[in-house]
């Protein structure tokens, strides 16, 4: 998208907090783009708070103060970078939390589990399986890796992926993923590492080989 182009620029620093974008024309052609194409992004760079539009001025990158630093990050993200970093954080997580969470923390993901097997719609079940995940990486007791995974989570929020999941989550698909965070759950109250890791990295290759055939 072309949103996330001109952020991804924003977060190289070609666009620094300051200054201001090059005029629309100018942005357009180096884009390679049309100009209202064009003022789409900007109206949703705004929206998040990565510019500031002045009338008879132009268009301003903000202070790094005046809007989620993870953003430019985030935008810059592209599916498969999201892929590669889950691949590695995920089974580490799964790993980690059976090593060090309580059970608490097991009680916790199992009432998330209800909740994601009586999900309405596939946004329901997106919002669970994100506490689920959060949960599980808030059981390793390793804040930075909680905040890490913080920012997968936010990536796992973008438009193309969730249009993604949209397309592609039917009710047959719904159950079987419920049936692998059963088996999921299984695995971490068990403290078996080596099953829970590769659950997880059975996820992960289900969910890459949807994204191969979206393209």
């Amino acid at each position: 998208m072309v949103a996330e182009a001109l952020a991804a620029r924003m977060a190289q620093g070609d666009y620094p907090p300051g200054s201001r974008l090059p005029a629309e024309r100018q942005l357009a052609e180096s884009l390679k783009v049309a100009r209202n194409t064009l003022r789409e992004a900007l109206d949703i760079l705004e929206t998040r708070g990565l510019i500031l539009r002045r009338a008879g001025a132009g268009s301003f990158v903000t202070e790094p103060g005046g809007w989620d630093s993870a953003a430019p990050v985030i935008a810059a993200t592209g599916p498969l970078h999201l892929q590669v970093m889950r691949g590695i954080l995920e089974p580490e997580i799964a790993r980690l939390a059976i090593v060090n969470m309580p059970p608490a923390t097991i009680d916790a993901l199992a009432d998330v589990l209800d909740q994601m097997q009586t999900a309405a719609d596939p946004a329901s079940f997106a919002r669970h399986e994100e506490d689920f995940h959060m949960r599980l990486v808030e059981g390793t007791g390793n804040p930075l890796l909680v905040a890490c995974y913080n920012l997968v989570v936010k990536a796992r929020r973008q438009p193309q992926r969730s249009a993604m999941l949209r397309r592609h989550m039917t009710p047959e698909r719904l159950r079987s993923q419920c049936e692998s965070y059963i088996a999921l759950l299984a695995a971490l109250t068990a403290r078996d590492i080596p099953q829970a890791m590769e659950l997880v990295q059975q996820a992960l290759l289900e969910e890459q080989r949807l994204f191969m055939q979206e393209s």
